[in-house]
């Protein structure tokens, strides 16, 4: 099944773009620094991963750190670019950015909508220098909460993928990243680093 809007969803984004961070709560900063703390090196250069409008890139400008963000698609991106980030527009299956280049990278309440998620967290892997860090935000589909997303997703058209925090770090596993749980609860935390030689 593919969604209405594309791959990605992308259609439905650049449409929302305008109306996007009125509607989204802030990015909370601290699960992603708590995510940071896994790392095995000094963290200077961040990337946000299909980071739209920036809501992460926001949260952690105000704790130093001015990450790139990256999406697919141009009017987030605008007005990622309109709050002062650095943006290239790029799929996150096929990320425009060279090997061992970062030393972390977000993925904040957006996994769920990359039509191949496991080529998305292969290309991080592949990005991140060794000792660095993946910090993903997601949605657990669980309980009452996670339920009435995943039916509001369904209903709005996406073809979104949830997973549990536990098959997300296997999933991170498996594209060869040290995976671990840095917090539970409906939007739930998990961070993968690149083991070191």
């Amino acid at each position: 099944m593919s969604s209405r809007f594309g791959p990605g969803d992308v259609r439905f984004f650049d449409r929302l773009a305008r109306l996007y961070d009125a509607v989204m709560p802030p990015a909370r900063v601290k699960p992603l620094r708590d995510g940071f703390a896994f790392a095995d090196r000094p963290i200077d250069r961040v990337v946000d991963l299909a980071g739209g409008t920036g809501r992460a890139g926001q949260g952690l400008a105000t704790v130093g750190y001015a990450p790139l963000v990256v999406d697919i698609s141009g009017g987030m991106l605008a007005r990622a670019r309109e709050k002062g980030h650095a943006v290239v527009r790029g799929d996150a299956s096929a990320l425009p950015i060279s090997d061992d280049a970062v030393d972390a990278a977000v993925v904040v309440d957006a996994l769920h909508h990359l039509p191949d998620p496991e080529a998305g967290l292969s290309e991080a892997f592949r990005i991140l220098r060794p000792g660095g860090v993946l910090v993903v935000q997601e949605f657990d589909p669980r309980g009452f909460r996670g339920r009435a997303l995943v039916a509001a997703e369904r209903l709005v058209g996406f073809d979104s993928t949830f997973w549990r925090p536990a098959a997300l770090c296997q999933l991170l596993s498996t594209a060869g990243f040290e995976a671990r749980i840095v917090r539970e609860g409906f939007e739930y935390v998990v961070v993968g680093r690149v083991p070191r030689e």
